[in-house]
């Protein structure tokens, strides 16, 4: 059977982009502190990741001196966060399921009618389902090739109409450990994306656009996301010691 995103790796720059993304990746890995169990490393990139996710859709990233998170956005986030490592099997198998799990946590302060939470909008169950088999086997495309396009469709797809963007960069994590590329989640893209906030944005539309020079656009910016956020991880790494 032919690989759907097989084609994307012949696009100008991608293959090397992603190879050196899993290199910078694989080297925090290596980090003694993170060959040592790396769960510190982990912990804090969650919470940063949590943080940068939320504020990168207007969320007050600040958790308040008594970790009482007012901000839905953010109080989602914390929460989506806390569930990615047990919603990893059913990623692997049903990420259907996965992702409306991440919307009810995203969303339960946002939405007035709680029958919503964790119901795709209408319309988007067939590209969900193309998603679904691309997550669990369609592709063999490496894994920063693999979360971009994850990331980058469900950015464009906005399946739940809220919260949609903090599921995706979580879907976007859940992807990076299954296939691998950062099997205990180290890395924090996420605060690359809000730092580059306009670029991120506007590489998101040119993916949602369909071109070949708009995915293109997307890919290579997620790779480069995925490399600093490598930086991000080692800096924790370093002063865990």
């Amino acid at each position: 059977m032919t690989d759907p995103l097989a084609p994307l790796l012949e696009l100008e720059g991608v293959a090397a982009a992603v190879k050196s993304a899993q290199d910078a990746v694989f080297a925090v890995h290596r980090h003694p502190a993170n060959l040592r169990g790396g769960s510190a490393t982990a912990a804090e990139a969650s919470v940063r990741a949590a943080r940068a996710s939320a504020a990168i859709d207007g969320a007050d990233p600040e958790i308040p001196e008594d970790a009482a998170v007012t901000d839905p956005v953010l109080a989602g986030a914390l929460r989506v966060a806390e569930s990615v490592e047990s919603l990893l099997p059913t990623w692997r198998r049903a990420p259907a399921q996965a992702l409306a799990r991440m919307h009810v946590l995203a969303a339960a302060d946002l939405v007035a009618d709680s029958d919503s939470l964790g119901r795709p909008r209408e319309g988007t169950g067939a590209r969900l389902e193309l998603l679904s088999q691309l997550v669990i086997g369609a592709t063999s495309v490496p894994g920063p090739l693999l979360t971009a396009v994850v990331h980058g469709e469900l950015l464009a797809l906005q399946p739940f109409g809220s919260a949609d963007g903090v599921v995706a960069r979580a879907a976007a994590r859940l992807t990076m450990v299954a296939t691998g590329v950062d099997p205990k989640s180290l890395t924090i893209p996420e605060v690359a994306c809000l730092r580059r906030l306009k670029q991120y944005r506007d590489a998101a539309a040119a993916f949602a656009s369909g071109t070949g020079e708009g995915v293109l656009e997307w890919v290579l910016f997620c790779c480069d996301a995925m490399e600093k956020g490598a930086r991000e991880a080692r800096g924790i790494a370093e002063a865990a010691g």
